[in-house]
């Protein structure tokens, strides 16, 4: 490795020991009886989402793989949050960079793209592949290719990933090792490292996979079918995909749940009056699929604790999932679904 290589591999891990470790938050439902809920809040990374790990690993493994040089255009293809944290470490790395991003892209993400240094090419969501590919090789670049890197490009052993900070920091609570964890897939990457590092560790808890609509993970995790598509895109940005990506490992996965568009965002507009904060449409769907794994647990008698992600903030989507214009046109009426969720933290049950 040339100087230019150790000098920017010491910069990103300068940047790393500048950042302290995201907060593990206890949701109190006291209506769940000696059943505890935590919220790990990735949005407080420098880029404001769980995709800053991502994000710092992809450009780790370019670079040790000698991909990655001085100079070099990094290319990457998102929904955006990924992109944003990308640009951030293009930058630190004074790399160009440019986000191959669907039209359909929040304009918060886009301008936190652009805020650091980044450049947005806009495409229909199945064109982000190919576009990708051809600008890399037009601009001699490197196509950064979170789809199927990610499972691979974090050491799911330990080093500090994110599976490691959630059993560390779950040390000293009264069910310290979780009955559940449960999160979305957008790549795959983070699934496939929780639940190597649940295996790794001969740990009981068991890995739900919460899905949007639109998304073929949790038909790919019943038939086994890799070759499975849809022609329309998730609403819920960062999650769900129209393909099967080569980062998603089924095998990891416990459980698989189908979580409405409607009720994620009913969900985070729950979870705002809980702990006065917006949080991203990810977060929804992790909850809601949360909330109907402890309504079951607490309907059998069992105890423990389980565990899921606030993914990134809600000030991302403010002209969309909390915006009512935008609901109406996407024809979502939240009133049942906020209904339905609020009787649940206040009962403990769904209602009948």
């Amino acid at each position: 490795m040339d100087a230019w290589g150790q000098l920017a591999i010491q910069a990103i891990n300068a940047d790393f020991n500048r950042s302290a470790d995201t907060h593990l938050i206890k949701l109190d439902l006291p209506v769940f009886k000696d059943i505890d809920i935590y919220l790990k809040d990735e949005s407080t990374h420098p880029t404001g989402s769980l995709k800053h790990r991502l994000a710092r690993s992809l450009f780790l493994y370019g670079l040790c793989n000698g991909w990655i040089k001085e100079g070099t255009t990094i290319i990457e293809s998102s929904s955006g949050s990924t992109a944003v944290s990308e640009a951030y470490f293009a930058r630190l790395l004074n790399l160009p960079f440019i986000a191959v991003i669907p039209k359909t892209t929040s304009k918060e993400k886009i301008d936190n793209i652009m805020f650091y240094g980044g450049k947005c090419h806009l495409v229909e969501p199945k064109e982000i592949y190919d576009e990708s590919r051809r600008l890399a090789k037009e601009l001699n670049g490197h196509y950064m290719d979170q789809f199927t890197y990610a499972e691979r490009a974090t050491d799911w052993r330990g080093n500090n990933n994110i599976a490691q900070s959630i059993f560390t920091q779950m040390a000293a609570e009264p069910y310290p090792v979780p009955q559940w964890i449960v999160m979305s897939a957008g790549t795959g990457g983070t699934t496939a490292t929780v639940g190597r590092y649940i295996r790794y560790g001969c740990f009981p808890t068991r890995l739900c996979l919460a899905d949007p609509e639109n998304s073929v993970f949790l038909d790919y995790f019943l038939t086994g079918d890799p070759e499975l598509t849809i022609p329309t895109a998730s609403r819920i940005e960062g999650i769900g995909r129209p393909r099967v990506e080569p980062s998603f490992i089924p095998s990891v996965i416990d459980h698989c749940m189908r979580v409405q568009d409607v009720d994620a965002i009913a969900t985070i507009r729950v979870l705002e009056k809980l702990i006065n904060r917006k949080c991203g449409g990810s977060t929804g769907t992790n909850l809601y699929a949360t909330l109907s794994l402890v309504a079951e647990m607490q309907a059998k008698g069992e105890s423990g604790s389980v565990v899921t992600l606030i993914c990134d903030s809600g000030e991302r989507y403010l002209d969309t999932y909390y915006n009512d214009s935008w609901l109406e046109h996407c024809g979502l009426d939240l009133t049942d679904s906020i209904a339905r969720v609020e009787h649940l933290i206040h009962t403990g049950q769904w209602p009948s």
